[in-house]
């Protein structure tokens, strides 16, 4: 069963780093090793603030700030894509239930809510997962919105694309599309 503590064990400084920053292969449910699912069974002490049969939330090792909490779905999956639908709205739901209580708990005004999907995308812990990371003004941290080197489209490339998209989301035969 998932232990719990206030207090930090040092023994998370030693296990998790190792697995969350040195990868030299992206983690897959192949390699039969995920961080994540070493936790929920009981590996290393964790935090935790939310859990049901269908997710937990704990609080991140290396917040961005105090309160930075890690939604996770019990059953490994390890990209978004890969999510059903109902595990991914319920994770959105509880998500959205901790949202205030962590805003309040941890002083915030405000509220990052970030996925990671793939390692392309910065996820260095392949069993997908929800940050929500409290925010307050002038705390350091920023997401570039928009990203400083990124281009401006015309309105033609910007209604080809949105057309791509829609079209590739009602065909019926197209199987890598996303999953409704």
């Amino acid at each position: 069963m998932l232990r719990t503590t206030r207090n930090r064990s040092s023994r998370l400084g030693h296990i998790l780093p190792e697995f969350m920053h040195a990868r030299t292969a992206p983690l897959t449910p192949t390699t039969g090793h995920c961080i994540f699912c070493d936790l929920m069974h009981g590996a290393a002490e964790v935090s935790i603030c939310y859990e049901d049969a269908t997710a937990i939330a704990f609080l991140d090792i290396q917040p961005v700030n105090a309160g930075h909490v890690l939604v996770v779905p019990r059953e490994h999956y390890e990209t978004l894509q890969d999510i059903p639908k109902a595990v991914g709205l319920h994770l959105y739901q509880v998500a959205t239930k901790l949202i205030p209580v962590v805003q309040t708990a941890a002083g915030a005004t405000d509220m990052n809510i970030v996925v990671n999907s793939g390692a392309a995308a910065g996820q260095n812990v392949m069993h997908y997962h929800i940050h929500l990371i409290p925010r307050r003004v002038d705390d350091g941290f920023d997401v570039p919105l928009p990203f400083p080197g990124s281009q401006m489209p015309n309105r033609q490339q910007l209604d080809a694309m949105a057309a791509r998209i829609g079209s590739m989301l009602r065909d019926p035969l197209r199987k890598d599309g996303m999953k409704l």
